[in-house]
């Protein structure tokens, strides 16, 4: 069963949104809510995960021509929305007369247990930052590591010094292996879901600015020529940039599709 991904300003857009993607009504919607931000002066944005929970067949959406390469989840659980059934009218036999049926039993939405909360704490950024000094020191590099902050499940972890640039590599793939070579080790040595984002030399702020440049730019596109952008795949933290860039922008709206590590953002116009 194919699922999305959709940003967009409400839950209900975004439901909406995932609906008409999917060729089916709101109700036969199964939907998570992966990530919700309250922003300045009432505005906010939230991502959904949405699958077809009905019999509706989803409908594959159309892609338009493929965007300017972009270089290349993390797993968030939420609450999925539960399908009440109706049951049936009986019909009555012979001649007798036919009774009134009862109406039918109300089904309550009993939503799924909401999960704990991981918060990393100082504890966890520093067995995080004793494993970063562990593999740097393996590479006989000229780096110090150390903590930049906590944010949520995340530990932010900065690389600095005369080797740094080598181990960012072109265009971030060493960086983002490093991360994720980091998090792996950090889930079978730390195991409670406490995770780190890794930097060096600024290259994730500067990666950021990029994304949220060249996702306007692509929108602008899709706008003017009606059809639908895909992105090259990236990994999950760089699809939130773009999903969060183009969360307020009422004329088009975003998801994913694929699977790891090809998932994709697809920008498409607003119905």
């Amino acid at each position: 069963m194919e699922a999305i991904e959709i940003s967009a300003a409400t839950l209900d857009a975004a439901k909406k949104q995932a609906a008409d993607k999917l060729g089916v009504s709101v109700e036969q919607l199964a939907v998570t809510v992966l990530e919700e931000s309250k922003g300045l002066f009432g505005k906010g944005s939230v991502r959904i995960r949405a699958e077809a929970g009905g019999e509706a067949p989803a409908a594959k959406p159309k892609r338009g021509a493929k965007a300017a390469k972009v270089e290349k989840s993390e797993p968030e659980a939420a609450v999925a929305v539960a399908e009440p059934e109706e049951k049936p009218a009986k019909k009555g036999r012979g001649k007798a007369k036919a009774e009134e049926a009862p109406p039918a039993e109300a089904v309550v939405e009993t939503p799924a247990a909401a999960p704990v909360e991981v918060v990393a704490s100082k504890a966890d950024a520093e067995a995080l930052l004793g494993l970063l000094n562990g593999v740097l020191k393996a590479g006989d590099l000229e780096v110090t590591a150390k903590i930049e902050g906590l944010n949520g499940r995340y530990v932010n972890l900065t690389i600095d010094g005369k080797d740094a640039g080598h181990l960012v590599g072109k265009q971030g793939e060493v960086i983002n292996a490093l991360q994720y070579l980091l998090n792996i080790i950090a889930n079978q040595q730390i195991g409670n879901g406490v995770r780190a984002t890794l930097d060096g030399n600024d290259y994730r702020r500067r990666r950021e600015a990029a994304l949220t440049k060249l996702a306007n730019s692509i929108a602008d596109q899709v706008v003017a020529r009606g059809e639908e952008a895909v992105l090259d795949a990236l990994p999950a933290f760089e699809r939130r940039i773009v999903h969060k860039a183009l969360s307020e922008n009422s004329k088009i709206s975003t998801y994913s599709e694929g699977e790891e590590p090809n998932r994709r953002v697809v920008i498409a116009p607003a119905d």
